[in-house]
């Protein structure tokens, strides 16, 4: 994955991770935290993940 789509992607999915964990604070919805919990965990990882970059290129020879 390019940077920028990475970093689109890891943001929106950061950011929709939140919002589903914080949103049984506010409402007694707690399958949103189960499902919001591994969102965020997911999001970071692809935030974080330069290995494929490499990967890519490598390939690209």
């Amino acid at each position: 994955m390019a940077d920028i789509p990475r970093i689109i992607t890891g943001i929106f999915l950061i950011l929709l991770g939140f919002f589903l964990s914080l949103l049984p604070l506010l409402t007694n919805q707690w399958v949103s935290l189960i499902s919001g919990i591994p969102i965020l965990i997911i999001g970071i990882v692809i935030l974080l993940n330069k290995k494929e970059n490499k990967i890519e290129e490598v390939r690209k020879r």
